[in-house]
């Protein structure tokens, strides 16, 4: 087992409290977007991947209006941990968004550094609307403003993980958003 797969889990938002922000942040949605959709031209979410995945699945379910769907990857890098603000494309939408209502989906909202690259990068494609809804947002860790349309809940400073947000690609899985805390030790002497 990997080590970082050792460490405690704390539980922060049950599944149900999830479903309920998922629900509220759809039901903003299909009001904002009634009568400017159809099955021909659908409403398109443009999932942040990895992270967004869990998050758009049940938010595409949840909006009672047509919805399409394509994801984008973007790498922030640098020789820290966190976020340098110099952004990479690593996977590119596979549609044309001109003309196009589109929301951009994302799990967390941190320093505000790779949204706002997303949103001019996605900006210059000529949509007809695009908006930002996210699940997460960490208020205390911007570094850059960035305006967003939907927000689920305003969260702590503190490492999450759960419903598609990972450590090192450990946790995406779990059905809940839970809060990382120190790796166990081990039992005995």
């Amino acid at each position: 087992m990997p080590d970082q797969a050792k460490r405690v889990v704390r539980p922060f938002l049950s599944a149900d409290e999830l479903d309920c922000i998922v629900s509220k942040l759809a039901e903003s949605i299909t009001r904002d977007f009634r009568g400017k959709v159809s099955c021909e031209d659908p409403l398109l979410l443009v999932g942040v991947l990895k992270g967004a995945v869990v998050f758009l699945s049940d938010l595409a379910r949840a909006v009672r209006l047509p919805v399409a769907f394509d994801f984008i990857a973007v790498s922030s890098y640098g020789a820290s941990t966190s976020s340098s603000g110099i952004v990479r494309i690593l996977k590119d939408l596979d549609e044309s968004i001109e003309g196009r209502r589109v929301i951009i989906v994302e799990d967390i909202i941190d320093t505000g550094l790779t949204l706002r690259y997303l949103q001019n990068h996605l900006q210059e494609r000529k949509p007809e609307e695009l908006r930002i809804c996210a699940l997460l947002d960490k208020p205390d860790r911007r570094k850059v403003d960035v305006e967003v349309d939907y927000i689920g809940k305003e969260v702590p400073n503190k490492f999450l993980v759960g419903y598609g947000l990972d450590l090192n690609e450990n946790y995406r899985s779990l059905p809940y958003l839970g809060i990382i805390g120190e790796k166990q030790q081990p039992k005995g002497g």
